[in-house]
């Protein structure tokens, strides 16, 4: 994409309303835009992100088992008198009525709804068991929105839902979906600690969070000093392994890791106690029969009973993460992308435009690359050196190739480590190798 055709309103300053870092570093580096309080327009740049960070949130659900359907945003608020929530959730929900005056709302969450899908066509044990999830917007109305993306009214989530037969069942379900919540945050280049949780409006016995450090994090959280350490890598472990599913759920939970409503002070030696401020990215929940016996959602057993079916849901805040990521790799130049997630794999900075040797050494550089299957920004502005320098750090692409008139007279180039900052003035064929590969 070159840069003079892309839509990408970057700022200079730091906006007033932007109190943490990625609040002002979404803003600076135009990947969104406030409509009103907590609601964002998602412009290019950030919807690159957050479109990269859903399908990693994807692929590592399918390879779970999770079966991805989509349920709609609007839900009649009959299912969540069933339940018992209707009343109970709180000013958090927009209700609303449709023009004959029957009651609707937002959804914030999608229990009641995926339990009635469940119950419609699911009535026997053979049946068993079953995980369905989506990816969908969600709107609950804090009573104070702020931090850009972190805590707005508007999100995009993925919720899965599993139903299962027996308690012992639920729990295989957990640890499948404890696995791969770890196994997605790795792959976007965070370390996401699982720490023992309240279950909330959600309901349930269970429930871990998982929270990434960070000193912006809007939590305290408690954990063993060990976590510094802790290797979450489960390579070659597969979710059809149960005792090594078992095991390492075991392995890791027993390390303390607690967020502030969980914290037992009498739990680990103050010694060995990390506090620190976190960031959640992900809540998962087992509740049990919470809304599978008020709502009828039951299955037939092997001995011809009828039962209600054991539940859990499991939500990582797809927006959020976009933030998270920020919080967590950054400078005081700017976004630090991840490669898996960067909403492209290079920047390509002309010194001077309308040079011709420049500019054909550029053209020629951004066709190969593009050939190659690398997504490149390409900076082809008429613009000063040091804006040009300052914009790629800002928006934080992991790879930056600068060519200018100097470097180009002698086929070289300068190649730059965005997240090391280490810069090589290496031929131009060279750059083209390196990045290619």
């Amino acid at each position: 994409m070159r840069l003079s055709r892309y839509f990408l309103p970057t700022l200079r300053d730091n906006p007033k309303e932007a109190e943490i870092v990625s609040h002002r570093y979404m803003l600076r580096a135009g990947m969104i835009q406030q409509n009103a309080a907590g609601i964002y327009s998602w412009l290019p740049m950030g919807f690159k992100v957050l479109k990269k960070i859903e399908q990693i949130v994807r692929e590592e659900q399918d390879r779970s088992g999770a079966q991805e359907i989509l349920m709609p945003t609007i839900q009649p608020a009959d299912l969540w008198r069933e339940s018992g929530r209707y009343d109970d959730y709180g000013k958090e929900m927009l209700r609303i009525q449709d023009r004959a005056e029957r009651d609707m709302l937002f959804g914030p969450t999608n229990e009641e709804m995926v339990t009635d899908i469940f119950r419609s066509h699911v009535k026997s044990y053979k049946d068993l068991p079953k995980n369905l999830y989506h990816i969908q917007w969600k709107f609950r109305d804090e009573v104070r929105p702020r931090f850009g993306v972190m805590r707005g009214r508007e999100f995009l989530m993925k919720d899965a839902y599993s139903f299962d037969l027996t308690e012992e069942d639920a729990k295989i379900a957990y640890q499948k979906m404890f696995l791969a919540y770890l196994r997605t945050y790795k792959r976007m280049g965070l370390k996401a600690i699982p720490m023992r949780a309240e279950t909330g409006p959600i309901g349930g016995d269970m429930s871990h969070e998982f929270i990434i450090l960070a000193e912006t994090g809007e939590s305290e959280v408690f954990a063993d000093k060990k976590w510094e350490n802790v290797d979450l890598e489960a390579a070659g472990l597969s979710y059809e392994d149960l005792n090594g599913l078992n095991e390492y759920f075991e392995e890791k939970t027993s390390i303390y890791a607690a967020t502030d409503e969980q914290h037992d002070p009498g739990a680990i030696a103050e010694d060995q106690l990390m506090t620190a401020r976190g960031i959640e990215v992900g809540h998962i929940f087992n509740f049990g029969t919470k809304y599978s016996k008020p709502m009828g959602a039951t299955v037939q057993n092997k001995d011809g009973d009828v039962v209600p079916v054991e539940m859990g849901s499991y939500g990582i805040g797809v927006s959020r993460l976009v933030g998270g990521i920020i919080e967590a790799s950054h400078d005081g130049d700017g976004i630090i992308w991840p490669e898996e997630v960067a909403p492209f794999d290079i920047g390509l900075i002309n010194l001077k435009a309308g040079d011709q040797a420049c500019d054909g050494a550029c053209e020629k550089l951004y066709a190969d690359l593009s050939a190659q299957g690398k997504d490149v920004l390409y900076d082809d502005r008429d613009a000063r050196a040091g804006e040009k320098f300052a914009n790629m750090d800002l928006i934080g692409l992991p790879w930056q190739v600068t060519i200018g008139p100097k470097g180009v007279a002698n086929g070289m180039a300068e190649v730059k480590n965005r997240k090391t900052g280490e810069k090589h003035e290496i031929s131009i064929e060279s750059a083209m190798e390196k990045l290619a590969a």
